[in-house]
């Protein structure tokens, strides 16, 4: 995630405020009241499988990560943004800064990584970044990744957020939807093990074949 791209949606929280604009010039209303409240109930059903210690990349606000601690995991959350670790850590989660594309802690070790919230769009490119969460799990681990709806389509190049107070700088997105997840996850070295749904939103369960 670009910690300038999202910067101003993170400190300032107004619901209904932000959008994404993608390549397609598209507006992508942004759930920033979601990213800053409590764990709902489509973040349980990824919580309900976790079994093990977990990585939560791009945590934002710690929302995830929080209930992922309070189920009883050892949980750290990772994002670029300092306001996003230190929102994460004053809800009592550990979270750290760092590019997730840079050497994270226990590399190989993790039992699963999880992208929620839009975050396979990370980096722009969805193949890199699921084969960087594969080099991060131990070999029975499993990425658990939410994608837009089947027929949403998927894009892959330059975004920006805009907001009443205006435009953001361009970053690298990409956006991916449950149709295009198995080709992703091959190209990446994993694959589909389920596509599931709760509520209205979609996710996916990734492994090593």
């Amino acid at each position: 995630m670009s910690a300038d791209g999202f910067a101003t949606a993170l400190r300032d929280h107004d619901p209904g405020a932000y959008w994404l604009v993608g390549p397609d010039g598209v507006r992508r209303r942004l759930p920033v009241d979601r990213w800053h409240g409590p764990a709902e109930r489509a973040t349980g059903a990824v919580v309900a499988r976790c079994a093990g210690p977990t990585l939560d990349l791009g945590c934002g606000p710690g929302r995830l990560t929080v209930a992922l601690t309070r189920a009883g995991l050892t949980a750290l959350g990772v994002d670029v943004s300092a306001r996003a670790v230190a929102l994460t850590r004053s809800r009592g989660a550990v979270a750290i800064r760092a590019d997730l594309f840079d050497p994270l802690p226990a590399e190989g070790r993790w039992a699963h990584v999880v992208l929620l919230d839009g975050n396979i769009g990370i980096g722009g490119d969805p193949v890199a970044l699921l084969a960087r969460c594969r080099g991060l799990l131990r070999p029975s681990g499993t990425v658990l990744v939410e994608v837009d709806p089947p027929g949403a389509g998927a894009w892959q190049g330059l975004a920006h957020v805009v907001s009443g107070r205006g435009r953001g700088p361009v970053f690298r997105w990409a956006r991916l939807d449950a149709g295009a997840v198995p080709g992703a996850a091959a190209s990446a070295g994993v694959a589909v093990r389920e596509v599931f749904r709760a509520g209205r939103r979609w996710f996916a369960e990734l492994a090593r074949p």
